[in-house]
């Protein structure tokens, strides 16, 4: 090939790519970092936030459960 043809043809190439482009999705990206004591007080939250749940969850159980047997 000479040289014209050889820099036609990389032209092209970077053309056809250029147009072919796709933005790829960050999937699976990395999260950012996340400290050991943030880690902790995220984990003491979530623990909060689930014994105050359970708890309601327990409340809410009974009360159902007293008008049923009343009515029995």
């Amino acid at each position: 090939m000479n040289k014209k043809q050889k820099i036609v043809k990389k032209m092209a190439k970077r053309e056809k790519a250029k147009q072919n482009k796709i933005e790829k999705p960050k999937v699976g990206a990395k999260a950012k970092y996340i400290s050991k004591a943030e880690r902790a007080r995220l984990e003491a939250a979530e623990l909060a936030g689930e014994s105050t749940h359970e708890e309601s969850t327990q409340a809410e159980a009974t009360t159902e459960a007293t008008p049923a047997t009343a009515a029995e």
